[in-house]
């Protein structure tokens, strides 16, 4: 399921998919070229006429087009860095209190990933909020031990970490996007 949160994916399959269509069918056809099968080339022409170096608007042309692709693989890669919602601010209070309280959705989901650090077989975990002070939305990113049983790491985060959360803001439902990673190398978590 993709996440709202990850924009730059669906574009990323989409972009991938059509190289990918494309580079396919130049391989076939410059299989079926090579085996004479298409009627329009002949199978034992060069692929550029004559020995000549080409005119020098062409290579113009060609750094050009270099440069473009590169730029545009710059921006690929800027779109990638990772992004979460940004914190909002929440007030609350009603006419049977004086007053109102302000809270960061930062600080109200710092407790979360503290939570989840606490977890045997975790290295790191971050959790946003976003949304609304009635319908928060929690964004998380956990990395665990290769060793580590995900599932029940999964249900450990769900039953108890976010279960505490919808308690303190005392809300029915909190969705929550929960990307879960492995760490590259095998040093141990942290002692606790």
């Amino acid at each position: 399921m993709a996440s709202r949160t990850n924009r730059p994916a669906a574009l990323n399959r989409t972009v991938l998919g059509l190289t990918g269509v494309l580079l396919l069918a130049a391989g076939v056809l410059a299989v079926t070229a090579h085996y004479g099968r298409l009627r329009w080339v002949e199978s034992d022409d060069t692929l550029v006429p004559g020995t000549a170096a080409p005119p020098t608007w062409v290579l113009w042309a060609a750094v050009a087009v270099a440069v473009l692709i590169g730029l545009l693989c710059l921006r690929w890669l800027l779109a990638q860095v990772f992004r979460m919602p940004k914190s909002v601010t929440w007030r609350t209070g009603g006419t049977e209190w004086a007053g109102t309280t302000v809270l960061e959705s930062a600080t109200a989901a710092a407790p979360v990933a503290t939570d989840i650090e606490s977890y045997e077989g975790v290295r790191t975990a971050s959790a946003w909020l976003s949304g609304g002070r009635d319908a928060p939305e929690l964004h998380l990113v956990v990395t665990a031990e290769p060793t580590a049983d995900i599932v029940q790491l999964r249900r450990r985060i769900l039953g108890h970490a976010v279960t505490r959360l919808r308690e303190a803001l005392e809300v029915e439902v909190i969705p929550v996007t929960l990307e879960l990673d492995f760490a590259e190398d095998r040093r141990p978590a942290r002692v606790r």
